[in-house]
């Protein structure tokens, strides 16, 4: 075999491993019994040492100098092969492993922590979860910025400074919308008992209905809904709220975004770093848009509520435009996955900050809480009333993912985008939303973005698709439309 072929084989074989380690993942959100997360951490610790060992194994330097990339797919393939392995080869192996272990008992007593509203049980694992980001971080900015280093796991290209840069200019448009909307009456919500079993049952039409392949894909139950894998073996969660149907429908719309764009990539990539999608600020833009731009939009509430009305009876709303303004509210609240379009970007920014200063050493993980509460309190003018609504909400510092809100935030922007080029491509979208067919739209992401995979940078990805450089102008133009309609700005 020439070095190339040689090279891709042997990172097929990488690349596996590496979605058994996802595996692993999955399990421990859904199946695993409570009293196994000290073996799980040692497994996880395990074969992570077996997948770094090979991303730096000295026959990849040798095959990526050999290697000839003979068209755009090779070397698309080389480039990110390369990416990894010279990441790779900066951090120590017992560090990789012991972050392994660490993270996956973490995340264990994070799940007990926030069950119990005890911060203070969890400070002492998050302390240790941040050294040892501080250390790895170090490792990769090789003299750099050490969360600018992190960013690249999550969104290759992008820096900390462009993220505050594209914050500030968010920022004033959302603050200034945010309380235009809240001066005027809030929408009622529905009523009502919603038995948990007919929420299953409604999440998988809207799965279904989204486009998502359940003969290639799961869809269960977990404290916090994620997704998983790729190829034919893709993994998402949700969760049921018997007086809140919408956290689980539109969790799974959200994640059925997700979970497409990993279906929908070019059968011949898997199992390749091309395999998946390019990075978490584009994956997110498909989880936003599919979640918000369509599965909140006038058009398909009015289906959904159709759907509501079918699964559960009477829903406490008369119509399809209370329906639409139900889905749509805008109100307090202290939780990001819950938040409304209007506010979720602000969630963001909040975490993007507090990060940030923890990487850099300006904040202690023992002044975390105090500076979290304080901070909300200025930004949405109430305070924190429990850990569970405030700094123990999210998993993400838990199991490392430093570095990892900010793509949400670029997801919303990058789906802004998007969707301008979307509604100019499927001009009769709001009527086939109308009745439940999501299917142009679905497609239309699927081939002017999905099937792409990594095969081309971030930014280059969203610009082919959308037909403009990578913008916060159309996010905000769109939320201004919406919500000044939906409450008579």
């Amino acid at each position: 075999m020439s070095a190339y072929d040689e090279l891709m084989s042997y990172t097929r074989d990488t690349c596996a491993l590496g979605q058994v380690a996802g595996r692993l993942g999955w399990d421990q959100e859904t199946m695993m019994p409570r009293g196994a997360g000290a073996q799980r951490g040692e497994e996880m610790a395990a074969i992570e040492a077996v997948l770094h060992a090979r991303r730096c194994d000295p026959r990849v330097g040798a095959w990526l100098d050999a290697a000839e990339a003979a068209d755009e797919v090779s070397r698309a393939q080389v480039r990110e092969i390369r990416r990894s392995y010279v990441r790779a080869m900066k951090v120590p192996g017992d560090l990789a492993r012991r972050l392994a272990q660490v993270t996956s008992e973490a995340q264990g007593k994070w799940a007990a922590a926030r069950a119990n509203e005890d911060v203070a049980a969890f400070i002492p694992v998050l302390q240790e979860v941040v050294a040892l980001k501080r250390e790895e971080g170090a490792a990769l900015a090789d003299g750099g910025d050490i969360y600018d280093a992190m960013l690249e796991d999550y969104e290759p290209g992008t820096s900390a400074a462009e993220i505050a840069a594209m914050f500030d200019a968010m920022r004033g448009r959302l603050v200034a919308l945010r309380g235009a909307v809240l001066e005027r009456a809030e929408p009622a919500g529905v009523t009502g008992t919603f038995a948990a079993k007919k929420q299953m049952k409604l999440a998988r039409k809207l799965a279904r209905t989204f486009g998502y392949d359940l003969q290639n894909g799961r869809l269960d139950k977990a404290v916090h809904p994620f997704s998983s894998g790729s190829g034919t073996d893709v993994r998402i969660t949700t969760r049921t709220s018997e007086d809140d149907p919408f956290n689980c429908l539109y969790s799974t719309i959200h994640e059925v975004g997700h979970a497409c764009y990993e279906q929908g990539i070019d059968a011949a990539y898997r199992l390749t770093p091309l395999g998946s999608g390019v990075s978490m600020g584009v994956h997110e833009s498909q989880s936003r848009i599919y979640e918000n731009q369509l599965g909140r939009s006038r058009a398909f509430t009015g289906w959904l509520f159709d759907q509501m009305k079918e699964a559960f009876g009477d829903i406490g709303i008369k119509d399809a435009d209370g329906f639409y303004g139900a889905v749509n509210r805008v109100q307090k609240g202290y939780i990001r996955t819950e938040a409304d379009e209007v506010q979720y970007n602000l969630h963001i920014m909040l975490r993007f900050d507090l990060e940030r200063a923890l990487m850099a050493g300006d904040l202690a993980v023992g002044d975390l809480e105090a500076a979290w509460n304080d901070r909300f309190e200025a930004d949405f003018g109430y305070k924190v009333d429990k850990p569970s609504n405030g700094c123990l909400q999210d998993v993400h510092w838990s199991v490392g993912l430093f570095g990892y809100f900010p793509t949400y935030s670029l997801g919303n922007v990058y789906a802004g985008c998007l969707y301008d080029g979307l509604r100019v491509a499927v001009p009769r979208l709001d009527g086939q939303l109308a009745r439940g067919k999501t299917g142009p739209a679905t497609r239309w992401l699927r081939d002017n973005l999905q099937q792409y995979g990594g095969l081309y940078r971030p930014r280059e990805v969203i610009e082919n698709a959308s037909g403009m450089a990578p913008t916060e102008g159309p996010l905000l133009d769109y939320l201004e439309e919406k919500f000044s309609g939906l409450y008579g700005l």
